[in-house]
Parts: structure tokens; C-alpha cells; sequence
């Protein structure tokens, strides 16, 4: 089972575990990435992210999870990750892999977010509360 997702709706972990149901599954390792109110780049309290994407950016989500579900001890991966705005504390990325035991788990669950973070062609703009912003990484 593979699900992968850009959305602007709210992110809902209960429903991304739920999709990788599996009997054989053991495990399921959960990543929630939420907006923070601050960021070393930033001078001054960040109060929203403000998130892009790339048109082909869904397609290289589905690649990722595509590749991370070709370990053979992962049995299903979920993935969803949020554009538009949002506020402090909102969830900019859930992450969800199933497998038979723990171990593989949390490895393919970090390899799945890391890659992500690396090769997901999403922006964000930090909007600070002084009323300015800074654009913080790109892929």
C-alpha cells in the first residue's frame, strides 16, 4: 500500500496509520512535522509557514514513497504534505511505514521523511510577527 499526497486540507495521522491496516504488520512508525515559532534563519518569532509547490511536486511525493516501499520489510507507506498557509503548531508533513517488526520501521519511516526534505520540490516562505519574511530552503 502506497498513499501520497500534496493537499491544502489539514493532515490527519489516525487516517494515515489506518491506511496501511495490514495483518502482517508489526509496526507502524509515525513522523508528525509541525510550524514552530521560531527557526535559526529567522530574526524574530515566526507566526505562520507559507508553502509552495513545484506542478510536479505530487508526483515526486509518489516517487519517494514509491522507492522507500521497495525495501522488502516495509509493507506500506503514507505520506502527506501540506501547501498554503499555516499557522504555528498547524502539521506541515505526516509520515506513516508499516512493517513486520519495529527496527525496519524507523529506518524506512527517517529515510522516507529525510528524503522528503531533501527532494520535494516545496518552498516555505516564514512569515515573522515583525511583519516580514524569509524563504527557507528549496529542493
Amino acid at each position: 500500500m502506497i498513499h501520497a499526497r500534496l493537499t491544502t486540507d489539514p493532515l490527519d495521522l489516525a487516517a494515515h496509520v489506518a491506511v496501511l491496516d495490514d495483518p502482517r504488520s508489526g509496526a507502524v512508525a509515525t513522523f508528525v512535522g509541525r510550524v514552530r515559532d521560531h527557526d535559526p534563519d529567522a530574526e524574530g518569532p515566526v507566526v505562520a509557514l507559507e508553502y509552495s509547490a513545484h506542478p510536479d511536486a505530487e508526483a515526486v511525493l509518489a516517487r519517494i514513497a514509491a522507492e522507500v516501499a521497495r525495501d522488502p520489510d516495509v509493507l506500506g507507506v503514507a505520506v502527506s504534505h501540506r501547501v498554503g498557509r499555516l499557522d504555528v503548531g498547524g502539521t506541515a508533513i505526516v509520515a506513516a511505514v508499516s512493517t513486520a517488526h519495529r527496527a525496519p520501521a524507523f529506518d524506512a519511516c527517517r529515510t522516507l521523511v529525510e528524503r522528503v526534505k531533501a527532494e520535494l520540490p516545496v518552498w516555505k516562505r516564514q512569515l515573522l510577527a515583525d511583519g516580514s519574511h524569509v524563504w527557507v530552503g528549496s529542493a
